[in-house]
């Protein structure tokens, strides 16, 4: 959305729009590695975009877009495309980007502490769950992780030491990061799960994991993805994954019918 260009100065002393400092570009070039199709792509957009204003969120959060552009901070959020953590000696950043949406990203780089992200700090590791690959362990916890299958390019994956969800995408080698509550629900909802006690904690998938067979994980997750649409399915190789007995009826009533 374009319109004249409004100087505004927050109460911080930052004045806006602004160029990305140093410091937030390497942060968020972290979080978008360029080995990653998909990550290259953004950090591709990102080259050329300025920081338009002070996102909803406040402090550390900017949003970000081309020159002569109006900031969108009305709009609903975009889905996490990319998350990361630098820990320090004395503290921690966290770092979130979002979908481009409207040709604009919306990102956040924020201390533990709240204050300003410093120039120099002593570094003692930082990881992101963009590097993620099957067959790794959390890049947060180093712990094992669950994988289900969705087809023969998406992956689900199930952290259960950090309590996080999200979905690798082998073509564009991005994960996306999953709400838990969300895909929770459909899970409640594909096992016909009504009492309030369970329904209403997520936190016992994470605890009850093993009760869960990676059928219903599989078939929740498909529906999620049908009302938010993170990444397309294709039905015929959703089909391929099924195995066993439920395969072999599912193929002996076709012939029937």
């Amino acid at each position: 959305m374009k319109s004249p260009v409004n100087i505004v100065v927050e109460p911080n002393n930052t004045t806006y729009p602004r160029k990305l400092r140093p410091k937030e570009r390497d942060l968020l070039e972290f979080v978008l590695p360029a080995e990653s199709p998909g990550y290259a792509e953004l950090r591709n957009l990102i080259r050329n975009m300025i920081v338009l204003a002070e996102g909803r969120r406040g402090k550390g959060n900017f949003v970000l877009g081309n020159p002569g552009d109006v900031a969108d901070i009305v709009s609903p959020l975009a889905p996490v495309i990319a998350y990361g953590v630098v820990e320090t000696t004395l503290d921690t950043f966290t770092v979130t980007v979002r979908e481009c949406a409207g040709d604009q990203i919306d990102v956040e780089i924020v201390s533990s502490h709240g204050g300003e992200i410093p120039d120099h700090f002593e570094e003692k590791r930082r990881w992101t769950y963009s590097e993620w690959k099957p067959g790794r362990p959390s890049p947060a916890s180093h712990a094992a992780v669950h994988e289900v299958k969705i087809n023969d390019t998406l992956t689900f994956v199930v952290a259960g030491q950090e309590k996080r969800l999200w979905l690798h995408d082998g073509a564009t080698l991005m994960n996306h990061l999953i709400p838990i509550t969300n895909f929770y629900n459909e899970l409640m909802l594909h096992k016909g799960i009504r009492d309030p006690k369970i329904a209403l904690n997520s936190n016992l998938l994470f605890e009850q994991l093993g009760s869960y067979p990676d059928a219903d994980l599989r078939a929740a997750f498909i529906a999620y993805n049908k009302l938010k649409r993170r990444v397309e399915i294709v039905a015929e190789q959703v089909e391929k994954r099924e195995s066993g007995i439920a395969a072999f009826f599912r193929r002996f009533i076709r012939k029937k019918s």
